[in-house]
C-alpha cells in the first residue's frame, strides 16, 4: 500500500506519495481518501475469508457451524493481518473444546493473507440460544 507523507510549509501542507511525487493539498486529501478506502476494502475481504472459513467448522455435537451457532463474539484484524477471535463455548465442560478452538486456530492460520491467528475464549458472557443465527434456528427446529 503506497504511503503518504505530509510537510508544513508555512500555512499549507505539501503532500507526497510514496515515490515522492508532491500533490497539491486538494489531490493530497484524495490520495489519502483512496489509501483509507483500499485499506478498508482489503480488511473486508480478509474478514470475509474468516466469516466463510468459520462456517466451514462445526460442533460435532450440534450440525451447526461455529459462526451461525453464535460462538463466535469478535474478528478483530491489525494492520500486519494478524487475527484474534473471541470466542465461547455452548458449555464450559465441553467435552472436545481444546478440538473446535484448536480447529479455529489452524483454519484461520491457513489463510493466506493472515500472518498470525489467536483465539481467545470467554464465557462471559455466556451463550445462550438467542445468539444463534436465523439459519442456525431453523436447521434445529426452533423456528
Amino acid at each position: 500500500m503506497p504511503k503518504l507523507s505530509k510537510q508544513k510549509t508555512k500555512t499549507f501542507y505539501n503532500f507526497k506519495t510514496h515515490t515522492g511525487q508532491a500533490l497539491r493539498p486538494l489531490q493530497g486529501r484524495l490520495y489519502k481518501l483512496y489509501e483509507l478506502i483500499q485499506m478498508n476494502k482489503d480488511y473486508f475481504k480478509l474478514e470475509s475469508q474468516i466469516i466463510k472459513a468459520l462456517k466451514e467448522i462445526f460442533d460435532p455435537e450440534i450440525p451447526v457451524n461455529v459462526y451461525d451457532l453464535g460462538l463466535i463474539y469478535k474478528i478483530d484484524i491489525d494492520e500486519e493481518n494478524n487475527v484474534e477471535i473471541t470466542m465461547t463455548l455452548t458449555a464450559p465442560n465441553c467435552p472436545i473444546a481444546d478440538n473446535i478452538i484448536f480447529d479455529v486456530r489452524e483454519r484461520i492460520a491457513s489463510l493466506d493473507d493472515v500472518t498470525d491467528a489467536k483465539v481467545n475464549l470467554v464465557f462471559d458472557p455466556p451463550w445462550n440460544m438467542d445468539m444463534m443465527s436465523e439459519e442456525a434456528k431453523l436447521e434445529l427446529g426452533y423456528l
